[in-house]
């Protein structure tokens, strides 16, 4: 009787079953995904040792066209004993990705975070400082490799704010970010903003814009950055007995701030810097927390007057000013645009630095 009276206080009840079934299932996924970062890791570093081990060959023989027959003699050889996986595509994604990541060690770091396919896309990009500033947003954000082509596509790097800074600050901000995850608002504020999904037609309304942005909340936050949480619409504040309302108001979690948007479908104008500038006084006041950085206000218009929002300094109020896009022109015609705009932004910092140096009592 005893005995039975053990095994039944043995037995496991259908909580502790559960409980024992999550913690397993939670070891073995915890060991798939090591595996799978393993697994990842060797394939990108096999790939980097062809590529650097081929280029190393191609170098040792400076003969015209050597390059370009090894890679094809390689491939057909390769693809006899491996299988199709050994393409003459393929050994030039090698070849280049150890062109552009020379350190095994920088390499080997990144392939422990991301994919031979993310990595495949980053050795397509010419300028280092852009490749790295994809490297990094994609690591913070986690993009798939999708969503990285899609950045790349839409030109992110060009309409983010940091790309109209001199090259030194953009280098300091990545750096930044890379070592602190430390994220400067220049790298999350956009210029222009690709509305194309919310599907407007060409005539509609302010309310219309604002109504189709909530119904496309997540694409739309996909496209102003993840770390954007959606608090309010038409958010309404009190200033001496008169009713106001913000358009839209977030909160960015890395920047730690709220972030007021308001939606113009003209062309920026000074009366909205004023209005901009009460509302995040009175966010200031009334709805900052002790811990947060001062608002943000964000004016997404339908263009913009580039002298006006020279003259004001609207950094200084901590307000942006970017176009909003319903609809994509060519890619052509926008990087053309994005190029004039970020040469512009450019220039006007040099002068703006050459005055400091010739007049520095005007500081």
């Amino acid at each position: 009787m005893a005995a039975k009276m053990n095994n039944k206080n043995l037995s496991l009840s259908p909580a502790d079953t559960n409980s024992l079934y999550g913690e397993i299932k939670e070891l073995i996924e915890q060991s798939r995904q090591q595996v799978a970062v393993t697994v990842n890791s060797a394939l990108s570093m096999l790939y980097w040792q062809v590529g650097k081990c081929i280029n190393d060959h191609i170098l040792g023989y400076r003969r015209a066209g050597y390059g370009e027959q090894i890679v094809q003699t390689l491939s057909v050889q390769l693809s006899v004993e491996y299988g199709k996986g050994w393409s003459e595509k393929h050994l030039r994604h090698c070849l280049r990705a150890a062109e552009t990541f020379p350190d095994r060690q920088i390499f080997y770091a990144l392939s422990r975070e991301l994919s031979w396919t993310h990595l495949r896309s980053f050795i397509y990009i010419d300028s280092p400082v852009k490749r790295e500033f994809y490297i990094e947003i994609c690591k913070l954000e986690k993009w798939s490799t999708r969503t990285l082509q899609d950045r790349i596509n839409s030109m992110l790097f060009e309409r983010t704010a940091i790309s109209k800074k001199p090259e030194l600050t953009i280098q300091n901000d990545l750096a930044k970010l890379k070592k602190e995850r430390q994220l400067s608002p220049d790298l999350v504020f956009r210029d222009p903003y690709l509305l194309d999904f919310l599907g407007l037609k060409d005539t509609y309304s302010e309310k219309d814009l604002e109504t189709a942005i909530l119904v496309e909340l997540q694409k739309f936050i996909i496209e102003i950055g993840s770390d954007f949480a959606f608090m309010a619409r038409q958010k309404r504040i009190i200033i001496d007995n008169t009713d106001y309302y913000i358009d839209l108001l977030f909160f960015h979690r890395r920047l730690k701030c709220l972030v007021a948007i308001e939606l113009k479908l003209e062309k920026f104008e000074a009366a909205h810097k004023g209005q901009m500038e009460l509302y995040l006084r009175w966010l200031e006041k009334h709805e900052k927390m002790p811990d947060e950085n001062l608002p943000v206000g964000l004016i997404l218009c339908a263009a913009k007057n580039e002298e006006h929002i020279e003259l004001m300094q609207l950094e200084k109020s901590n307000i942006k000013v970017a176009e909003f896009l319903t609809k994509l022109p060519e890619m052509k015609i926008l990087e053309q645009k994005l190029q004039i705009a970020i040469e512009i932004a450019r220039n006007r910092t040099k002068q703006t630095d050459e005055q400091k140096r010739i007049f520095p009592h005007r500081q």
